[in-house]
């Protein structure tokens, strides 16, 4: 039981860390630290490296400077082939304690003639700079610095002018410089080590308190910008209560604005949403009671006489199926809109040719057609050929063609006219009916909306045929659109992909 409470646990502080670092305010904190951390580190190896550089170049130059005058009092004091000059040594004594270095002067021959360290003295010394510099003749001095080790090593040349003779007669101007042996000098680096020692202790110390600020500034900071997300936050959880429904306000970041501009959206639509909801559970309660109520009244009359006439009986069953037929009619719409709302519902996309689909559909139209004395025209521009769900488009030409059958004049017309281009096909249904008012244009794709709710009880409309038209429209990612001018007529202009890409 202990073991299985100790993993319990564990999970519980894995999952904790793993929210934690999910919090935008602790990876910018994190962000931020590492930014200045970093920052710090650089900065304090780029200062001791170039103190380093600087220090190294300043004491070469010194010493080099020292070595040059030294290498010309060599030539002067002849201290090749004499080393007994008291001068030259103390002069060699001087550099070497005041460099706390080694001095070693090494003639023509590769011999040692002096070592102030009284090791090497008369020996013989192969080094690839000293024979380099003896063999080039070069006046410069050679510097390496081995920071490992901590110290540098110059080799400087040491150098006499000679006249060129032409015969037994020198020729003045005319001179060569002739190497005749080379300083091997050694000098200590300890004091640039320990003055590095002491910057690095007193850079750390300000880096730490830097890197302290930096802390506390980037847990401040990600504080105060994220708390305007905390705000929008709790706004956002009080109208998921309940408490409120009015838009979030915030402060104005462009992120927060971002934020609250696309949520106040989506509360707009989600309350439009809500209110289509409430008008069409109202709507559906009316128009099933409507019927419901009429049969009621029907059978109600008939059960309260005696002896009822059989053409009475008739008439009254008659208009108790009528209000059947209307009761199924607008329960049929709304299994239809409810299937078309279901996203699982999908497509079942089939190749079929549009025209053939229309004079289909247009067939079973013109006996309603002739009942109202409409003239049904169908005109192709040219064969159209589409992937798309047959009995969905079906619906929509059917559902348009009826209301312009329904809501045109006496011996009025309706023209459904089929086009297409590579894209694109197109279904428009003209009518000469009664047009629509400007101002019900943007509603009468509500579900149970009417232009005029006499004339559509009176021809049996349900106000759910466009509902379904422009839903199977979108369901193919098509438009439709309408233009009407009232008491001349409509039309309407459906444009579908040719090829709609959907679930079969």
């Amino acid at each position: 039981m202990s073991l299985f409470l100790s993993k319990v646990r564990d999970i519980a502080i894995q999952l904790n860390i793993r929210n934690i670092f999910k919090s935008l305010r602790v990876r910018f904190f994190i962000v931020v630290s590492i930014t200045g951390l970093l920052s710090c580190l650089v900065m304090h190896a780029l200062i001791l490296q170039s103190y380093e550089d600087r220090a190294v170049n300043v004491k070469s130059t010194e010493v080099q400077t020292q070595l040059r005058i030294l290498a010309n009092h060599l030539i002067t004091y002849n201290y090749l082939q004499d080393t007994s000059s008291e001068v030259i040594n103390a002069e060699l004594d001087m550099i070497a304690n005041l460099y706390d270095g080694r001095v070693m002067v090494i003639n023509d021959d590769l011999k040692v003639v002096k070592d102030t360290y009284n090791i090497s003295q008369g020996k013989t010394i192969i080094s690839e700079e000293v024979v380099n510099c003896l063999k080039t003749g070069s006046r410069g001095t050679l510097s390496k610095y081995d920071s490992s080790n901590g110290y540098i090593e110059m080799i400087t040349p040491i150098v006499t002018t000679e006249l060129i003779e032409e015969g037994d007669i020198a020729v003045a101007g005319n001179s060569n410089e002739v190497v005749r042996g080379v300083l091997l000098t050694s000098v200590s680096t300890e004091t640039i080590a320990n003055t590095l020692e002491i910057l690095s202790r007193r850079a750390t110390t300000l880096e730490t308190l830097i890197v302290t600020i930096i802390l506390v500034f980037s847990a401040l900071v990600s504080y105060a910008l994220l708390k305007p997300f905390d705000r929008i936050t709790a706004a956002i959880n009080d109208v998921k209560a309940g408490y409120t429904d009015k838009p979030v306000v915030g402060p104005n970041y462009l992120e927060t604005e971002q934020i609250i501009n696309a949520f106040n959206a989506l509360l707009r639509r989600m309350k439009v949403l809500d209110d289509s909801r409430q008008e069409f559970v109202s709507n559906v309660s009316h128009e099933l009671k409507t019927p419901i109520t009429s049969i009621k009244v029907l059978a109600d009359s008939l059960l309260a006489q005696e002896d009822v006439p059989n053409e009475v009986y008739r008439e009254f069953m008659t208009d108790i199926g009528e209000e059947i037929d209307r009761e199924d009619k607008i329960i049929n719409d709304l299994l239809a809109l409810v299937k078309m709302d279901k996203k699982a519902s999908g497509l079942s996309i089939t190749s079929v040719d549009v025209v053939n689909l229309t004079e289909v559909v247009l067939k079973r139209m013109r006996p309603i057609a002739r009942k109202h004395n409409i003239d049904l025209t169908l005109e192709s521009n040219r064969a159209i050929t589409a992937e798309i769900d047959e009995v969905k488009i079906s619906l929509v030409i059917m559902n348009l063609v009826e209301n312009a059958i329904k809501y045109n004049k006496e011996n009025g017309t309706v023209k459904v006219e089929l086009d297409a281009d590579h894209q694109y096909f197109s279904i428009k249904v003209i009518d000469t009916g009664i047009g629509i008012p400007k101002d019900s244009l943007d509603h009468i794709y509500e579900r149970f909306y009417r232009v005029d709710k006499s004339r559509s009880r009176e021809i049996g409309g349900t106000g759910l045929g466009l509902s379904i038209a422009r839903n199977a429209v979108l369901m193919h990612r098509g438009s439709i659109d309408v233009k009407s001018t009232l008491g001349e007529g409509t039309t309407f202009v459906v444009r579908i992909p040719l090829i709609c890409v959907g679930s079969k």
